[in-house]
């Protein structure tokens, strides 16, 4: 399906993977305020899973030339996904589940728990040989090997899957944690403290800057990069320790579980690509890059099915696509229309938390992810479909 809806801006146009009825006002002008900006190369484009953000919409494709917008890449520098397919038999997985899910929020920290002592895998990460002075500065570097290989809270989930040949999937959700946040935060309030300075008018505040080549830019580049591998790193973590806790399970007493499938991606981040033929800066907030053969993960709520997808590279998409179902109203709104009974009902078979400190996740409160998957057939083919049995929250 091609592009269903186009907007103009007073410099680049934006380009919409969803029908107009679809995008929130407030959304649809958030991208033309993002392409109204003098550096934006060729167009926005947004995927299919577009909505509200601050200063940039989640779901948006953002090529620049010269310059870098941090609450672009957002706070959660580096969120993503990760998913294994295991070459384990089901049935020696699907049962207990219960008692699987307890066992994993013992092996990985969720919420705002982080681990109590350093394992050799957190330790020896090459990472840290190369830590940003950033970090030192703001004294994160204690907290961030304390969260490595963990959850989080919100929209941060661990799941075990299966696929329609009856295979198990372990899929995560995660991103930078803390020290992402932080970083993302100081830098956000320095751009436009320096914009400030230079009496520069926005079309909003958030979408303070750094033009390249100046000594700001350069220290948000090595921030965002290592955060980025950071996000990497924590999401690799924590897919080891709910292995090991499938390898108890099955009575396999922490040998390695095989897989035969692994993919791990990014879905809020910048990094230099070509596009018509041009060295750019893209930042993907809220969307997976979708090269011609690059794998991704699309997840849908906790109470849908997920895809595990392959890249088309469409290049009117800069070779992107969606990051997951996208909400489809705020998490306030969503306590405030559900209860605990609609939590149930909408979960039903999955082995999850049905409390409400989950209501705001409920699956009401995302978009159709099958709608989603429809408006981006042109970015992506599908390789497998997952239905997820067992579901963590943070």
């Amino acid at each position: 399906m091609p592009i269903l809806t186009n907007l103009k801006s007073e410099n680049k146009p934006v380009k919409i993977w969803a029908p107009e009825g679809e995008v929130e006002s407030q959304a649809a002008r958030q991208l033309q305020n993002v392409a109204s900006l003098p550096f934006v190369f060729k167009h926005v484009a947004a995927m299919p899973d577009v909505h509200l953000g601050i200063g940039a919409t989640v779901g948006s494709v953002i090529a620049t030339k010269g310059a870098v917008i941090p609450a672009a890449v957002g706070v959660d520098i580096g969120c993503g996904m990760i998913a294994a397919r295991l070459n384990v038999e089901p049935h020696r997985i699907l049962h207990d589940l219960d008692k699987l899910r307890h066992s994993i929020e013992r092996s990985v920290p969720v919420g705002h728990e982080s681990n109590r002592s350093l394992t050799s895998s957190v330790e020896n990460w090459e990472g840290w040989k190369h830590i940003p002075e950033s970090v030192s500065n703001l004294r994160l570097k204690d907290k961030a090997a304390h969260q490595l290989g963990t959850l989080g809270g919100g929209n941060h989930f661990i799941e075990i899957c299966t696929d329609a040949d009856g295979a198990v999937w372990v899929m995560l959700h995660s991103g930078s944690r803390n020290v992402g946040k932080s970083l993302a935060e100081e830098h956000i309030r320095h751009a436009k403290g320096e914009l400030k300075k230079l009496a520069t008018v926005l079309p909003d505040p958030d979408l303070a800057y750094y033009v390249e080549g100046t000594a700001e830019y350069e220290t948000y580049m090595r921030d965002l990069e290592w955060a980025q591998e950071y996000a990497l790193e924590n999401r690799e973590e924590m897919l080891r320790r709910v292995l090991h806790a499938i390898s108890f399970h099955i009575g396999m007493k922490g040998a390695p579980v095989p897989f035969s499938m692994k993919v791990n991606c990014h879905h809020n981040y910048a990094t230099r690509e070509i596009h018509y033929g041009e060295d750019v800066l893209v930042t993907r907030k809220g969307a997976v890059r979708a090269e011609r053969g690059d794998m991704g993960i699309i997840p849908g709520s906790m109470g849908a099915r997920s895809y595990i997808v392959r890249g088309k590279g469409n290049p009117e998409s800069f070779n992107s696509c969606a990051h997951g179902a996208g909400r489809r109203m705020s998490r306030g709104e969503a306590k405030r229309r559900f209860d605990i009974t609609d939590l149930i009902e909408q979960t039903s078979g999955v082995e999850c938390r049905k409390d409400s400190g989950v209501i705001d996740e409920i699956p009401s409160a995302y978009k159709d992810i099958d709608q989603v998957m429809k408006n981006q057939e042109d970015l992506v083919e599908v390789v497998a479909v997952l239905k997820q049995v067992l579901c963590v929250k943070g």
